[in-house]
């Protein structure tokens, strides 16, 4: 059955026709490494997982890189302000290493938290700067850079045609005296290759241009090539990435080798938090901890993400991540009572409901219908160890474990800390710092029951 994609280079759906038969290679914009994930954030690593099971669903052997800024990513995502990195480092008196190694780890912990399917290979970009340094050389070579008194720019009116993924129209954006812009640029959409590094400078490499950092966009151009070659299958990312860092991607691409790296170009929606768009000023950034001392678990998170197609707006609320944990917890039970059936259920049925999901899936990812197609099976009146065994299948692509035994919610650390105090203080018979305890853990939100099996706590 063929695999359709929607290719926001063609704004399209296609078949998906790969470069080598059933093998797929991929690229995706990982994190900035300057702070925790939040939840919109991680939505995008959500729809590269489901593309890496549905891919692996249809028998495809992948290749994906996936990148980690560590260095270059400046505050305005295009060449203004400081670097990210330097800006968090600042910010935990830290060395810019440091805080990259911390939050590299954090995020490789929340993307095993979430039982997302890691790419084979992560870059970081502090790791490839001889590739991006030889990369642009190609570029200047090719005459589709300039230089400034601190930097090397990418001429964007020396290409065909510039921005192929939005269609804005370069010769609007030439450099003139109404225009605000960086004045040493000859264009407004020329962008940043290499930066001098001044002097205090924490990020810096001696490089043919002397002491230099790397633009945020060279890193991928750089990593892609390296690991896929100078053309792949598939760029996945944030639709936020569309209108600067793959165009510029794209433009870098062609610069160097004449080509755009990839035939199709994937982008996932936004992430809104009732209705707004997450943001600092409405304190509603939150992370996958943050919904832990909810009462939600990961999993949780993971369902509510399949209640929208990834290409369009999905809006979080605390009732709508309610709803979708006490759906994976009917999901879960629902999977248990058809593997305790006897019933025997006809291989005609067996295989429509597996060209459905298929169908579904192989749609452009369309995981709402195909969840549509897994809730029929739950509530098939006939309980089958069939509608179990394919139940479980179809848990290769919806990555929820449904075999897995529903867990307590899982408790915050504070919250276990507290309780760790509160066991010690009843085995020294300390029973007014016991209450004390137990109060404070109910001021928190959580209930402490003490039975003949010992301390228990769930949430109010």
């Amino acid at each position: 059955m063929d695999i359709f994609l929607y290719n926001t280079l063609t704004r399209k759906k296609e078949v998906f026709k790969p470069i080598e038969e059933k093998k797929a290679k991929i690229y995706t914009c990982g994190p900035t490494v300057y702070n925790f994930a939040h939840i919109g954030n991680l939505r995008a690593y959500l729809f590269m997982d489901t593309l890496r099971r549905v891919l692996k669903y249809n028998g495809y052997t992948l290749t994906h890189a996936m990148n980690i800024t560590d260095v270059g990513h400046l505050v305005s995502d295009a060449d203004e302000g400081e670097d990210k990195m330097l800006k968090a480092a600042r910010r935990e008196n830290k060395d810019p290493f440091q805080i990259a190694e911390f939050y590299t780890e954090k995020f490789i912990e929340d993307l095993d938290r979430l039982n997302i399917d890691k790419p084979e290979i992560i870059c970081r970009a502090t790791h490839h700067i001889k590739e991006m340094e030889q990369y642009i050389q190609e570029i200047i070579k090719n005459g589709y850079a300039y230089e400034t008194d601190d930097t090397i720019y990418f001429d964007t009116s020396k290409l065909d045609k510039y921005g192929v993924l939005t269609n804005i129209n370069v010769e609007e954006q030439k450099a003139g005296a109404r225009v605000d812009f960086d004045k040493k640029k000859k264009n407004k959409t020329d962008f940043a290759l290499w930066i001098k590094a001044p002097e205090n400078h924490l990020m810096k490499w001696n490089t043919f241009w002397g002491l230099c950092y790397p633009g945020w966009h060279i890193e991928c151009s750089a990593m892609s090539r390296k690991y896929l070659g100078e053309i792949f299958d598939i760029h996945t990312g944030g639709i936020d990435h569309i209108p600067i860092h793959h165009e510029n991607e794209i433009a870098q691409s062609k610069g160097a080798t004449g080509k755009i790296p990839a035939n199709y170009w994937m982008h996932c929606e936004f992430l809104v938090v009732n209705g707004e768009k997450m943001s600092k000023s409405l304190n509603n950034l939150y992370t996958l901890n943050d919904l832990q001392e909810r009462g939600y678990s990961p999993s949780d998170y993971r369902m509510f993400n399949f209640s929208s197609h990834y290409r369009n707006k999905i809006n979080f609320t605390f009732e709508a991540i309610e709803s979708a944990k006490s759906a994976l917890k009917r999901l879960k039970e629902g999977y248990k009572i058809h593997k305790q059936g006897e019933a025997h259920i006809e291989e005609k049925t067996i295989t429509e409901y597996e060209n459905r999901f298929l169908e579904a899936i192989n749609d452009d990812l369309n995981m709402p219908v195909a969840m549509s197609i897994v809730w029929e099976i739950v509530k098939n009146q006939k309980k089958s160890k069939q509608f179990a065994n394919l139940l479980k299948k179809f848990d290769l692509v919806l990555g929820l474990k449904i075999d897995e035994e529903n867990k307590k919610d899982e408790l915050p650390q504070e919250i276990l800390e507290l309780a760790k105090q509160r066991k010690t203080a009843r085995e020294n018979k300390d029973w007014t710092k016991s209450d004390e305890l137990r109060d404070l853990i109910l001021a928190k939100g959580y209930i402490v029951k003490d039975g003949k099996e010992g301390m228990t706590i769930e949430k109010k």
